[in-house]
């Protein structure tokens, strides 16, 4: 569903894709990159799903609450051994847990080694045999999931924006967008050394990185971030993450306010969901007696 935005003094019309809608857990980007995942699972006639990520994960919630739906026993490699005594404290991975997610915490050294063949060798003696998803989802299958977040109804906005993580769903979007279209990244991370990653996946040229709205970088906010995130749901009821999409949505309205797009654009924001990771977000801001997030219940 693609909802209207309306905009004060501006000739720049703007629509955002309500991709977190797809799903309560299973939102957004993460639903597209599941999808042919778990259809090869399933062919391949694997019973569990292994994956990996961090303490506030939307990943890892994600592929629980998949496994939940579709039968599949899941197992997350979690990045931090300090980590496994404290998941009632952490609303990501105590929901995962709920879904039957069972966890596998290791330290911060042992999981940059995540991808070699000793560690799983370690994995598939532990827990059997598996079916393999990558830290944040981004494989061939995942990046044709998302192919699909754009439809014939999308072919008239000038500029596509979404928020990038991996590559992964950005990479799905360039493929599907038409060549008169322009697609902007908006990295959650420090520099632009994904443009690398998100080459080895697409076929297209219409597309560019803009790297200045990362807000510190990968999961790191500022008072001024939360306060526009407050603003817009209270403008226009649209809850944003704070982690992806908040940041996103911000650069565009910072590059509409300085007249970055030419007069008359149409553009399209993809909401890629993760609301998921408000609730823990809101723990950090509080210990740091900060403004926090709505959470919109």
């Amino acid at each position: 569903m693609n909802q209207k935005i309306e905009i004060e003094n501006s000739d720049i019309t703007l629509y955002i894709k309500r991709e977190d809608l797809l799903h309560p857990y299973i939102s957004g980007n993460k639903y597209r990159k599941l999808k042919y995942n778990l259809a090869q699972a399933k062919k391949e006639n694997k019973n569990t799903l292994l994956t990996f990520g961090g303490a506030f994960s939307n990943h890892i919630l994600a592929v629980a609450a998949a496994g939940k739906e579709n039968g599949f026993r899941t197992i997350g490699v979690i990045r931090g051994e300090e980590l496994w005594d404290k998941i009632a404290e952490n609303p990501t991975l105590q929901k995962a847990q709920d879904f039957g997610m069972v966890f596998e915490f290791v330290s911060r050294t042992v999981y940059r080694d995540k991808n070699s063949a000793d560690f799983s060798k370690i994995l598939e003696e532990k827990f059997g045999d598996f079916y393999r998803l990558p830290e944040g989802g981004t494989n061939d299958l995942a990046i044709k999931g998302c192919e699909e977040i754009l439809t014939k109804a999308d072919e008239s906005f000038d500029y596509i924006c979404c928020a990038i993580g991996t590559g992964g769903t950005i990479s799905g979007v360039i493929n599907c967008s038409k060549h008169s279209q322009q697609v902007l990244g908006f990295p959650a991370l420090k520099g632009d050394f994904l443009k690398e990653d998100i080459c080895k996946f697409v076929h297209n040229q219409n597309w560019e990185l803009v790297t200045e709205y990362h807000f510190g970088g990968y999961a790191k906010v500022t008072p001024e971030l939360v306060y526009f995130i407050n603003d817009f749901y209270q403008k226009y009821q649209i809850p944003l993450d704070p982690i992806y999409t908040g940041k996103m949505v911000y650069g565009v309205f910072d590059l509409i306010k300085k007249e970055w797009f030419p007069r008359d654009s149409k553009i399209l924001l993809i909401h890629t969901g993760g609301l998921q990771g408000i609730a823990g977000m809101n723990q950090l801001l509080k210990q740091k007696n900060q403004i926090e997030i709505n959470t919109y219940d």
